[in-house]
């Protein structure tokens, strides 16, 4: 495995860990009515989706042969 594709799998788990937990941020805001919660849970479920997605690119761009599979 080289380095990008090491990284890529690292940014893809911690920035899906992040999504997930700015959901539960923003439901949690949304429950106690904490609009300013609930606003910085929608920023960290957005950042987790940047870093996913990049870690998905750093894959692909290292393994430009192969057909990246597809992911919801």
């Amino acid at each position: 495995m080289s380095d990008l594709t090491g990284k890529g799998i690292k940014n893809e788990v911690v920035g899906g860990a992040k999504e997930v937990s700015g959901k539960v941020r923003d439901a949690a805001a949304d429950l106690t009515g904490d609009t300013s919660e609930q606003i910085k849970g929608k920023a960290q479920k957005l950042e987790g989706k940047v870093q996913k997605h990049m870690g998905r690119a750093e894959q692909a761009a290292d393994t430009p042969d192969q057909e990246e599979p597809d992911r919801p």
